[in-house]
């Protein structure tokens, strides 16, 4: 397992981390951080603050650090408090000089494979344990109907007819500053494009870069089989470069001479390692050399063992396009997201996206305004976050007591879990001696899947999400059921694994 004993203290708030601060002086330290976050834009006027017991949880602070800091905050005039309204930034006119947030200058020129039965479209079975599925019990429906009362009681008549294509404009402001304050993303309001998903998000961006001549986009390998497949269909071939325990391969991806590359760096998928540091440089200047990043923030908000992640646009707004949606954080039924693009693309996205639908429906995207601003989305998450972490606890622990040699990747974060096997599937745990060849050996892991779903339990194997052989494994969402169901998963698993190689 890659689990370590220690867990790193961080908030999704502006990133903070426990370790950066330093040993004395934290109510500075905080004060600082808030100071530097409503002077570069990240904090807009009006923007919520965490509650100071949550905040102080989070970074494992006293309360009292954080209530002094914020005491501090609204003597400067930066936040005022309300009753029942909690926290929030205060109007801070711009001083000479100050630049409009998001507003980093961007050069305006510009630079089918089979479907497999995955998600949605799986065979029934007892268990589905399909990644990426969260867990839609949890769904907020008392706040999700009160937002939609209070829209339906107060929206204006013209709201619901045709509009912005990019999308409502309270909506764009929210996710702006929510954005900004919990994954450092760099955005005015007029940057951000209202999308049905990532899956459009992709769908835009392909059709875009193709009308300008792009007709190939590096891929993870192993990466989603999802994005391959999306790229594919909107003509754009997906050339694979390899991932490692440092994320993707930025030498690689260099050599490939391919000038876009579309990755997950906060939570790889399906490997859930984090882009490294010195990756993430090296990717940076690759971009600033005359590539384009595309970031699919996945799974970005789920984690439970490190600290957050910031978003590779927020270091990089004019060769970045970020997208995100709330598929895994609400539901995916939802089919709202976002896309925000340097702002030499965002004139062809806009066209591209009101040709395709003339714009995301308005209701929804109301709710979602009222959702973020009342702070009833991050609640949720909050109450998904440890849902999720003893959920996976329960799964992980169980599978490594029946399987001790296999080893589990990506659990410190999001929805699903990686497991391989360095030994041949089904030779050590059943007492018998591994053959010569170790893992080369090793039964494919579509006949190991197939095995564990004839035991009532829906997998993914690694090789559906590969371009490129490589070792066996099965890729594994614990989202979605209880903890009982997860330790009966993890027997069906185990007993699928040891019944036998070839079997």
């Amino acid at each position: 397992m890659d689990r370590t004993n220690e867990t790193e203290e961080g908030a999704d708030f502006l990133q903070l981390r426990r370790p950066a601060a330093p040993p004395s002086g934290l109510t500075a330290w905080l004060v600082d951080a808030v100071r530097a976050a409503v002077a570069d834009g990240r904090l807009r006027a009006g923007a919520r603050l965490p509650a100071t017991r949550a905040l102080a949880a989070d970074l494992r602070l006293s309360r009292g650090v954080v209530v002094e800091a914020y005491r501090r905050l609204a003597e400067e005039g930066l936040v005022s408090g309300h009753a029942g309204g909690g926290t929030r930034v205060a109007v801070v006119p711009a001083g000479p000089g100050r630049p409009r947030a998001g507003a980093a200058p961007v050069a305006r020129t510009g630079a089918a494979l089979p479907r497999l039965p995955l998600g949605p479209f799986a065979p029934a079975v007892d268990i589905n344990l399909s990644p990426g599925l969260p867990d839609l019990s949890a769904f907020p429906r008392t706040a999700w109907l009160r937002a939609e009362r209070q829209v339906l009681g107060g929206a204006s008549t013209a709201e619901f007819a045709y509009g912005d294509p990019r999308g409502s404009p309270a909506l764009r402001r929210e996710l702006a500053g929510w954005l900004g304050r919990v994954r450092g993303v760099r955005a005015d309001p007029e940057d951000v494009l209202v999308v049905g998903g990532v899956a459009q998000s992709l769908a835009l961006v392909a059709h875009t870069l193709k009308a300008r001549g792009v007709t190939e986009i590096a891929v993870e390998d192993p990466g989603s089989r999802g994005a391959v497949e999306a790229l594919t269909y909107w003509g754009v071939r997906p050339v694979p470069v390899p991932v490692d325990e440092q994320g993707l391969d930025v030498g690689e991806l260099t050599r490939t001479g391919v000038p876009a590359a579309l990755l997950t760096p906060a939570h790889q998928f399906p490997t859930g390692v984090v882009l490294a540091p010195g990756r993430r440089r090296a990717l940076l200047a690759w971009a600033a050399a005359g590539g384009l990043i595309i970031e699919d923030d996945y799974d970005a908000e789920h984690r439970y063992d490190r600290a957050p992640v910031p978003a590779l646009q927020a270091s990089a707004p004019e060769h970045v396009v970020h997208t995100g949606s709330v598929s895994k954080t609400l539901a995916p039924g939802i089919r709202l997201g976002w896309l925000i693009a340097p702002r030499a693309l965002q004139e062809e996205l806009v066209a591209a996206k009101h040709a395709s639908d003339l714009g995301s429906p308005v209701l929804p995207q109301l709710v979602l305004a009222r959702l973020i601003a009342g702070g009833d989305l991050d609640r949720h998450l909050r109450l998904t976050r440890g849902r999720y972490r003893s959920r996976r606890d329960a799964f992980l622990t169980a599978l490594t007591a029946r399987l001790p040699s296999a080893r589990v990747q990506g659990i410190a974060a999001g929805l699903h879990l990686l497991i391989t096997f360095p030994e041949p599937a089904g030779s050590a745990e059943a007492g018998g001696a591994a053959e010569a060849g170790g893992a080369a050996d090793a039964v494919p892991d579509t006949e190991l899947a197939e095995r564990v779903r004839a035991a009532g339990v829906l997998t993914h194997p690694l090789s559906w999400h590969r371009g490129r052989p490589g070792p066996p494994g099965l890729v594994v969402g614990y989202a979605a059921h209880p903890p009982d169901r997860l330790r009966e998963a993890a027997a069906r698993i185990a007993d699928a694994v040891r019944s036998g190689r070839g079997a």
